[in-house]
Parts: structure tokens; sequence; C-alpha cells
């Protein structure tokens, strides 16, 4: 968009920072109202309300409450598509508000968006396979595919806004939406595209997806108490719990951004892929595949590990996952481990599977500008096996110049960002 010699990293690639955020979780609607619950440590986990649990193991879940599709889409609109696109539009549309962005003919071809899912329309399945039971095949949408491919978030923001740069979606299960941002960040680096709107969105709160989560004895039985579910590295953690929302950051090139005074959050500076190359759900013993990812980002940003102030981790509340992310930092981080203070925000609103790191990544941004760390909560019992500093229920200020983001998913893919503040 600007015809003068952008900045460039030490690799001679163009700089991308994260100028808007948008937020929608269990804990709020907007960004504000998400870091607001994030500072205060307050759990958006409760009884699930979409359909009735009383017969499934888990009977909780962390839901977006008070959402209105009609405030993003008209009537008609709403039904062709499923909770997830709408959940993705309105994070986009407030990301790309923060950003103070303005798609014109001028600008379209270089804005463009990659927002992912790591299962998609899983509520639209489950309802139009319900109908074609008993209705027949005659009553099936003819937007039933559109409304619930993974990649329609992508497409449909892009319809909205304009954007007519590179229009893509990443699906890698749990490490989707870092991937997602990754993936974008490189896309600006190397001159494809100077804004990309990036991220993630899930809504999976449903009879298939908790039944089949709870089979694999992945999620919390803490029914009686479930703000206090998710406890990451806790002693008595007992699996996850799933959430939904949606959390999509604009990025852009440094040099763009700059001239048109945009606000700019963190810049992003290193980007990690790893494979586990080990089991479908589980990472190895040793935590090699999480180590290399972290590694890798960090060599991606010309960073040493001592430079690293925070870690916003995976940290889903399992108890083999927190142990072995917590093994992979001490490898990576050395003696030093114990001084870098780590949370999951997790603790508060769920695993949000796909949207995980798109809302993580949001929140590392937002640290590093205003210079607070969020807790873990439901920090109570330590474990002898997970024995950093984690942050334990109260947020702290910190002088904050650099921070990690970690996402795993199943089928041993991994995903880790680096910010730095500008």
């Amino acid at each position: 968009m600007s015809s003068e010699e952008p900045p460039r990293d030490g690799r001679g690639r163009r700089r991308v920072v994260v100028t808007g955020i948008g937020l929608l979780t269990p804990l709020g609607l907007t960004r504000e109202a998400n870091w607001e619950a994030l500072l205060a440590g307050r759990s958006g986990i409760g009884p699930i309300t979409r359909f009735d649990a009383s017969a499934y193991p888990c009977r909780i879940a962390g839901e977006v409450k008070g959402f209105d599709p009609a405030a993003f889409f008209d009537h008609k609109e709403i039904k062709k598509f499923d909770t997830f696109i709408h959940y993705a539009v309105a994070a986009a549309k407030e990301a790309v508000a923060d950003s103070g962005l303005t798609v014109t003919e001028e600008n379209a071809e270089q804005v463009g968006v990659c927002v992912g899912s790591g299962i998609g329309g899983l509520p639209l399945i489950e309802a139009t396979h319900k109908m074609l039971l008993e209705k027949g095949p005659r009553r099936i949408s003819p937007f039933f595919i559109p409304g619930l491919i993974a990649n329609m978030s992508s497409g449909l923001i892009s319809i909205l806004t304009g954007a007519k740069g590179p229009n893509t979606a990443t699906v890698s299960a749990c490490a989707t939406s870092a991937h997602a941002i990754g993936d974008a960040t490189n896309l600006i680096r190397y001159g494809d595209a100077d804004v990309m709107i990036a991220g993630g969105t899930e809504s999976v709160v449903t009879p298939l997806a908790i039944g089949g989560f709870a089979a694999m004895r992945a999620l919390s039985t803490r029914n009686d108490d479930p703000a206090t579910a998710s406890r990451p590295w806790d002693r008595d953690r007992d699996g996850f719990v799933l959430g939904e929302g949606a959390g999509v950051v604009v990025l852009e090139e440094m040099g763009q951004a700059m001239k048109r005074g945009a606000p700019i959050y963190a810049e992003v500076i290193g980007y990690g892929l790893s494979g586990d190359a080990h089991h479908i759900s589980a990472p190895s013993d040793d935590g090699d595949g999480p180590f290399r990812v972290m590694r890798n980002a960090l060599r991606d940003a010309g960073v040493d590990p001592g430079e690293v102030g925070y870690v916003n981790a995976h940290g889903t509340s399992t108890p083999h996952g927190d142990r072995i992310e917590t093994i992979a930092l001490k490898r990576l981080l050395g003696a030093a481990a114990y001084q870098v203070p780590v949370s999951s925000t997790k603790s508060m609103t769920g695993h949000l599977l796909g949207a995980a790191g798109g809302t993580e990544a949001g929140i590392l941004a937002l640290a590093i500008r205003r210079g607070v760390i969020p807790p873990t909560i439901n920090y109570q019992t330590p474990d002898p096996e997970c024995d950093l500093d984690y942050t334990p229920n109260v947020a702290r200020q910190v002088d904050l110049k650099i921070g990690l983001s970690n996402s795993f998913g199943f089928g041993g893919t991994n995903a880790c960002l680096v910010m730095r503040r500008v």
C-alpha cells in the first residue's frame, strides 16, 4: 500500500504487528469484557444449557452467554450459518474496528483473511441429521454445506469486509488458530499481503462433542463445582473443560501501521511449528514436540530463551498434558524456567479448541501492551511434578518485553507464537 521501504527484521523480512483484537469467549462478548474478567480471575465455566446433559459424565462447559447473532446478521442470514461462523464474524468485526482499518478499492487486494476452526459446524450437522431422519432429504437446506465448512468463516469475513487478498483457513485441531496467525504473519513478511485478519473460532458444545471427549476420558467431571473444574497444574486436575468462542487479530505490515497511526499492541517476531510423530492424542513423555516448537519459534524470532518474560501456556488442565508442557519449558529455559511466569487462561475460559490459539494470542498481545499477566485460577494444591511459577490466582503487573503463546493439538501438531513490545 506504500511505496516507502518497509521496516525489516534481522532476516530481511517485513515486520508484522498486531493492530486490532477481537475476543468472544465464555468470559464476555468483547475484548475489554474479556480482559476485565481475566484480570479479575473470573471463571466462565458453568452447567451445560445447550442440551440435556444429565446422562453424560461431564455436564459442564464454557458456553458463550448472551450472544445475539442479529447484531451481525439479518434474520434470514442467521439460519444459513453455523454458530462458529457467527462467532468468527463478531470477533473479526471487533478486531477490524479496533485497528481502524478501512478496506478500500485501492487496498483490497492486499488485505487477506485466515480464520480457521478445529471442528467446524458440528451443531448444524447434528441438527440437519436429525431433520433428515425425521422429515427426509427434501428438508435439507441448500445452505447446509456452505453453512458448516471450516473455511466459511474466512470466506464470509472476506465478503463482509471486501478483503480480496489471500483467503485461507487452517484446520489443525487445538493448534488451528495459532497456525492461522503464524501463516498469516508469513504472508505479510514475504509480501503476499499487507494486512491479514487472522485467528480461529469454535462452537461444539453439543451431545456428540461432549460425548466423544467424555468417551476419551479427557473432560473434567467436577460437575458439582464448575467454576473450579479447569485447574491447570493443580494436583487435583482431572481433565479439560470444553469452551467455545472466537479470537481474531488484525496483523499489519509495521511501516504501514505506523504511517496510518494504527494502535500497535505487539510485534509478532516468531512462529514455530513441530510434529510429535508419537500418538494421535498424547505427547511423548519427554515433551519433545512442545520443546521443539518453542525452540523453533525462538529461532525464527532471533531471540535467546533467556529473553522470554512470560509464557501463555497451552495448559489445558489434563494430568498428562500439563506435566509434559512443564517438562518442555524446563528443557527450553533451563535454570531460568523457575523465574519466568507462566499462566493458563484456559483456567477461566475453558479450552476453546480451534479458537484457543487466537484468543490466547490476543491475550498475549494485550498483556505485552498493558504490562499485566492474567493469572492461572484454581491453583490450590501444587503438583510436585509441575513446579514452575504459574502466576497463581492473582494477575501480576510486569515489565513485559517478550512473550510466548503455545498451542498443541491432536495428531501431534504444535504451534508457538512469539511477540515483542514495540
